[in-house]
């Protein structure tokens, strides 16, 4: 990917190899977004579900603490042993998406701990609208977005709007209070997704999130 800037400054992704899924290896599923989306709201939505069905494991990024790993094992959506943490410091993105070393170690650690897993879900440190993961860390990923910030953000497009497998619009039921059309958002997202599918979901009124739980079964069971 060519150079670009990023608050003002010269930056560059490195894409690396598209990871090959073996055999028996748990399904990645990357969940980024910008801070205060509602990711790990999302995370812990899912594995709430999901732990009935299937083996699943949590590996969460966080700058200085860790905070969102925390958050979900304060609330008891997984045995402790199956959430996990890197502190990436700087900046975010570049633990999912150029070096991403410290999160292939902790997902490693995550295998041979709680053998056999069916499923990963790896949340990114919020950041903007550029962040992306690396092919090579995992399978597909989702992107959440929220209303708070209008009902311009799909327009503005992104990697994260407009290449990853899922976008998520959250927190809909926020939407009358400001100011957000919804209709707006839904044909600005077509617009710049060629195709790719969004889910307009509020965890508020619908605490499952089961439009996207569809998408990650679906995406399960593509993998066995």
């Amino acid at each position: 990917m060519p150079p670009h800037l990023l608050d003002g400054q010269p930056h560059q992704h490195i894409d690396r190899p598209r990871r090959v899924r073996q055999p028996g290896e748990p399904l990645r599923i990357g969940i980024g977004g910008p801070v205060g989306s509602g990711k790990t709201a999302l995370v812990a939505a899912l594995c709430r579900t999901l732990r009935d069905e299937i083996s699943v494991a949590v590996l969460t990024n966080d700058i200085y603490t860790t905070e969102d790993a925390d958050f979900l094992r304060r609330h008891a959506v997984l045995p402790d042993e199956r959430i996990t943490a890197v502190q990436t410091g700087g900046c975010p993105h570049t633990a999912i998406r150029d070096d991403i070393t410290a999160n292939l170690d902790a997902i490693e650690d995550l295998i041979a701990t709680n053998d056999p897993l069916d499923l990963i879900l790896v949340e990114s440190g919020g950041d903007n609208l550029t962040a992306t993961f690396s092919s090579g860390l995992i399978d597909v990923q989702i992107f959440v977005v929220d209303v708070a910030g209008g009902d311009k953000v799909p327009r503005k497009g992104g990697p994260g709007v407009t290449f990853s497998d899922l976008l998520v619009i959250n927190k809909t039921d926020l939407a009358p209070m400001v100011g957000a059309d919804l209709g707006v958002m839904a044909r600005d997202a077509a617009a710049v997704r060629e195709g790719r599918p969004t889910a307009m979901i509020s965890l508020t009124e619908d605490p499952t999130a089961s439009e996207v739980l569809v998408w990650v079964r679906s995406h399960l069971d593509h993998a066995h």
